[in-house]
């Protein structure tokens, strides 16, 4: 992950949760379901790739890797990008039994539970989810951009591994639906750049 020919501050990493689905709406945990995006999620589908064509600037991804459901495969597609790798190491955390339930639900039999530091049933643990995300960094080219179409939990995952922190840093990284991400460097080191920007932002700053 390391690379000393990019500039400060130019997008090595950049990441891009899916539209909003109803599932993700109503607070439900998404995994493995495949619940197609809202026509609202189309929308910001949409407006992430003018996000993400402005961030990447006249650089060209040098990969872009896409979750195998269908709600970030057609957040790629409306976002104008192709691509080059599907596969299940950027889906989103498997809940396992936790799947299809609300935060305020699952602490009716988990007082306190939170993805980062509850029991997930028969799902995966923030050891495994770390691997996949440091499987995908292990993806990107030295000196190019690697985007990322992946989910809510799995990027604020991604994000936390590629500061070279552990899984539960993604804790204090919300994310919206339709949100774009830019990482990259300051002094060789690795940093955030731009993080949870989606339309509302691009308003108020218009």
């Amino acid at each position: 992950m390391t690379t000393t020919t990019l500039p400060d501050g130019a997008p090595a990493l950049i990441i891009v949760r899916h539209g909003e689905t109803e599932w993700s709406a109503t607070g439900k945990h998404t995994g493995r379901t495949d619940v197609p995006l809202t026509p609202a999620g189309e929308e910001q589908a949409r407006q992430a790739g003018r996000i993400a064509r402005a961030l990447l600037g006249d650089r060209v991804p040098s990969e872009v890797v896409c979750s195998p459901r269908s709600r970030a495969l057609r957040t790629a597609e409306l976002a104008g990008f192709t691509p080059t790798e599907i596969t299940e190491d950027a889906a989103e955390w498997d809940y396992g039994a936790l799947e299809g339930r609300t935060s305020p639900e699952i602490r009716q039999d988990q007082p306190g539970w939170t993805i980062w530091s509850g029991e997930v049933p028969g799902g995966e643990t923030g050891a495994q989810v770390g691997a996949r995300a440091d499987a995908v960094l292990a993806r990107r080219d030295p000196g190019g951009t690697l985007v990322v179409f992946s989910h809510g939990h799995f990027s604020r995952c991604l994000a936390a591994r590629w500061l070279g922190g552990p899984v539960n840093y993604g804790r204090f990284l919300r994310l919206g639906t339709g949100a774009v991400n830019s990482l990259g460097f300051e002094h060789g080191e690795p940093v955030l750049v731009y993080w949870n920007v989606d339309d509302r932002i691009v308003e108020l700053g218009s």
